[in-house]
């Protein structure tokens, strides 16, 4: 197998994974969302957002290896770029999918090794996180205006499953659309409010805490829960504590 020389990621989780596999001067570039690490942030060459890839840009960078996902690039834009190089196309909803993500990047980027340890490292992770321990029923908003929420071929719905949480949307695919109406008729246990996409603050929780008086509701790291790759190795700690702050805060759900 030919091993990349110049990479470009176009998505800010996978991004951080090359940085873990070593590959700092193979990436010639990467989008405007790739904050970590911060040094390549501020310094690698920016190639638009993952949604409004620059291809001319990414082209006069002569890569022999564009790193994407099916789910946060734009179709056409990929396909146009498989037309000038090798892509390698994920496809995360688990994390035994983000497993196999770790060992193939390892792969084309001779990386093995390094890949191999970090597979391992991510299943002892995965071991590691402590679920509540009685199942909750949870919402987990990503939008606003319309809310959106999250399907059971999603990787955050994995996650959730890992922690011990019942997906209310569980039987819908990819990010439902929902409404006040719907959420009042769920009753969902927990309502959770992600930074991101969608920045939700607290201000929004007070504009569906009055019609959802019994549910309990929380403002909840987006990376930790979405970001696949290797942030749910540094995020665990994050995990184990929110499920322990539920557990000693939300008595009410475990009498």
């Amino acid at each position: 197998m030919t091993v990349a020389q110049r990479i470009i990621s176009t998505v800010p989780s996978q991004t951080e994974l090359l940085y873990d596999l070593g590959l700092d001067e193979a990436v010639v570039g990467i989008t405007k969302f790739c904050v970590h690490p911060q040094n390549w942030h501020k310094t690698k060459t920016r190639i638009g957002g993952t949604k409004t890839l620059d291809i001319e840009k990414i082209i006069s960078l002569k890569p022999d290896l564009i790193i994407a996902n099916k789910e946060e690039n734009v179709k056409e834009q990929i396909e146009a770029l498989a037309g000038y190089c090798e892509v390698y196309l994920s496809d995360i909803k688990t994390p035994v999918d983000n497993i196999q993500l770790i060992k193939d990047l390892g792969d084309k980027t001779g990386t093995r090794l390094s890949a191999i340890r970090l597979a391992t490292k991510l299943r002892e992770t995965i071991s590691a996180i402590s679920p509540i321990p009685k199942v909750l029923s949870a919402v987990y908003l990503i939008w606003r205006e319309p809310y959106m929420t999250i399907g059971q071929d999603t990787y955050i719905h994995a996650i959730m499953q890992k922690c011990g949480l019942k997906n209310c949307f569980g039987n819908k695919s990819r990010y439902p659309e929902t409404t006040i109406k719907n959420l009042i008729e769920l009753q969902p246990n927990l309502v959770l409010l992600s930074s991101e996409p969608y920045p939700f603050k607290e201000k929004h929780i007070e504009e569906i805490k009055l019609h959802l008086p019994n549910s309990s509701f929380y403002l909840v790291d987006g990376e930790a829960f979405s970001w696949y790759g290797t942030r749910l190795i540094r995020s665990v700690g994050y995990l184990n504590n929110l499920l322990q702050t539920i557990s000693s805060q939300d008595d009410k759900f475990f009498g």
